[in-house]
């Protein structure tokens, strides 16, 4: 199997049929980024994702953990949803964020904390807390 195809399978087991689809049909399209979606199944997804000597709710924390020290926000919101597809809970993920405290700030965490709730509130979860924005905090 290539990494196309391995990289099509991780991603339909992350990311359901539907997007998977989506971003198959993408990245074989001739058109602008077309090439940015080919080579988001190829690498990440086909070639790293798909690696053995971590699972996959490890590699969703590492990539959870390295999106907030980025401050890549929309990015955070698509990885949050894969990590509960990953099994990460909503504790786990809370923890992500409390670690990530000393190392990116607590400007980065607060900024991220929006994104993840938006994320946990499609699945049901998050319970009634409220994002910096909705307390009037940021």
């Amino acid at each position: 199997m290539d990494y196309r195809e391995k990289g099509f399978e991780t991603f339909t087991k992350m990311m359901g049929e539907e997007a998977a689809g989506r971003l198959r049909d993408a990245a074989e399209r001739e058109d602008f980024m077309s090439a940015s979606a080919a080579l988001s199944l190829d690498f990440p997804f086909g070639a790293v994702w798909s690696r053995p000597g971590l699972g996959m709710r490890e590699r969703s924390i590492v990539v959870i953990s390295t999106l907030i020290a980025q401050k890549c926000y929309p990015e955070l919101k698509n990885h949050i949803r894969i990590g509960i597809r990953n099994g990460l809970t909503t504790q786990e993920i809370e923890e992500i964020l409390i670690q990530a405290i000393p190392y990116c700030g607590f400007p980065a965490v607060a900024s991220a904390t929006g994104p993840v709730l938006e994320a946990l509130r499609e699945f049901g979860l998050g319970g009634d807390a409220q994002t910096p924005e909705e307390r009037k905090m940021l």
